[in-house]
């Protein structure tokens, strides 16, 4: 797990986290879009620090980012020509499983798996 600061910087940041931690080259550009958009989505709305964390699964991996705000995240139809409001959609366009969850001691955990494609 790896903490990381509500500015745009540490997007980048966890993005490299998730890199290192993911290690499989068949999950990695679609991990780290996610991760983007995750945390993208807390330093603009939520404005906390915020922790991402990687954790091996059988079939692949799960990669969840915890932020300190207590609204939840949600999707959001965005207009076409709106420059964001798709992140969400995004992930549940292409993560194996996804949801959100509230945490006890306030905030959230937005995570998303990813399976190995079968050969």
């Amino acid at each position: 797990m790896a903490r990381f600061p509500a500015l745009p910087a540490g997007v980048s940041d966890a993005r490299a986290f998730v890199r290192r931690s993911v290690g499989d080259p068949r999950l990695v550009d679609d991990a780290l879009l996610l991760v983007s958009e995750l945390a993208s989505n807390v330093v603009q709305h939520a404005r906390t620090p915020y922790e991402v964390s990687v954790e091996h699964t059988a079939s692949g991996v799960r990669v969840a980012v915890r932020d300190g705000c207590r609204r939840p995240a949600r999707t959001t139809r965005a207009p076409v020509d709106a420059p964001g409001g798709r992140g969400l959609r995004i992930v549940a366009s292409l993560a194996s499983r996804w949801g959100v969850e509230r945490r006890r001691v306030g905030g959230k955990s937005v995570w998303f798996e990813l399976d190995v494609p079968a050969v």
